[in-house]
């Protein structure tokens, strides 16, 4: 056998172990993980796919406006005119980069009801406050939209306050209010079309949606946009789902008004996460959780996003999982720590191996060796026997 260096030796003996029975196993249970996140997905395409299908089906038989309503009568002055209020609340901290856009696309709505805005605010310190003052300015004769200054909080998180103050000033014939947060781009008929699913099934607890990361070509975009990824696939049913997106939810005025399910204690009282918070309430009480096949909202991500914003976004994501109401609630979200920790290691592992096979081989043939030179473990007798 050719003599080779310490590296040389160190890579061709985590070759050789990446060989054993349990190397093989992870390898084969990545494949099936590659496997089943690809079925997600091919799923979540054709839920969508269906939809436009729909849409276009709609645009041929001449309905222009397919893209608010598949049903063109739904656009009679008889039936806008009896369409409920909606009120949009907007918990507000920080100017970004996209910001003023997204905000834009927020208040342009066309939907055909009573709709208001209110873009809430900590103070009037915050940089959000004078944008949005500047851009309602342009809007003041044609959008019912208004700034609310709530203060700081004390009880909960700074959002939770923000979107609890939000409710608290709302119309008092509102009878659905919308959550929405400021990376948000909404499409003109989105607030319609969440609107009629809510009317179509009163028994919806809550209407949800998701955001479709738009990789600003930094390394922590494309970071983020991986880690959002599997994690659509829970969103793409078209229905009901278990997952709830703080930055789109749509829910019924009067739980808040009547405090149904304990929703303004709960996250009033010591809540962090207003998702995962209502998500717990809604498990507990058998209610109903759905993403419409609409509900997908393109979320350009900044440019100055480097890893390590990824990687405080994920501290946060995980700190998120240790917040609870119930124990119950607790060791459901220890329960999907664990697994997404063990899956994503599950998926990663396999090219890490196959990453050391590839190195071996390279150091191998760097060195002029031949085949007949050395001997190698059979790898491929194992996966042959299978």
């Amino acid at each position: 056998m050719s003599s080779f260096d310490s590296l040389d030796a160190f890579v061709l003996a985590a070759s050789r172990a990446c060989c054993c029975p349990l190397a093989i196993f992870i390898q084969i249970q990545g494949f099936f993980i590659c496997l089943v996140l690809a079925l997600g997905w091919a799923l979540a395409a054709y839920v969508r796919r269906r939809e436009i299908r729909q849409m276009k089906d709609s645009m041929k038989h001449g309905n222009t406006f397919a893209f608010l309503y598949h049903d063109i009568n739904a656009l009679e002055h008889s039936s806008q005119v009896n369409l409920p209020r909606v009120t949009v609340v907007m918990p507000l901290k920080g100017f970004g980069e996209h910001n003023l856009h997204n905000w834009r696309t927020q208040i342009t709505s066309l939907y055909g009801g009573p709709l208001e805005f209110l873009f809430v605010v900590d103070s009037i310190e915050d940089p959000a406050y004078h944008a949005v003052s500047r851009l309602l300015a342009d809007f003041k004769d044609d959008v019912d939209a208004r700034i609310v200054v709530a203060g700081m909080s004390a009880t909960c998180s700074q959002k939770i306050h923000n979107q609890l103050v939000g409710v608290e000033n709302m119309h008092k014939d509102t009878k659905y209010v919308f959550f929405l947060d400021d990376d948000v781009r909404l499409h003109p008929g989105s607030i319609g079309a969440l609107t009629a699913e809510m009317e179509k099934n009163p028994d919806i607890f809550i209407q949800t949606g998701y955001p479709l990361d738009l990789p600003s070509g930094s390394l922590g975009s494309y970071c983020i946009y991986e880690y959002h990824m599997p994690c659509s696939m829970g969103f793409a049913t078209g229905g009901k789902t278990f997952f709830l997106w703080g930055g789109c939810m749509m829910m019924h005025a009067d739980d808040f008004r009547n405090d149904r399910h304990g929703v303004v204690s709960e996250l009033r009282d010591g809540g962090y996460s207003d998702d995962m918070t209502l998500a717990a309430i809604a498990g507990a009480h058998k209610r109903l959780i759905t993403s419409p096949p609409v509900a997908v909202f393109p979320h350009p991500l900044a440019t100055d996003l480097n890893f390590g914003r990824y990687w405080n976004y994920l501290r946060k994501q995980t700190f998120v999982l240790e917040s609870y109401t119930t124990q119950v609630n607790w060791i459901m979200n220890r329960a999907l720590f664990s697994v997404h920790c063990y899956f994503s290691w599950g998926f990663v592992m396999p090219y890490i191996m196959a990453g050391i096979h590839v190195a071996a081989a390279l150091k191998f043939y760097s060195k002029g060796n031949s085949l007949g030179e050395t001997e190698f473990p059979a790898c491929g007798e194992h996966f042959a026997s299978w």
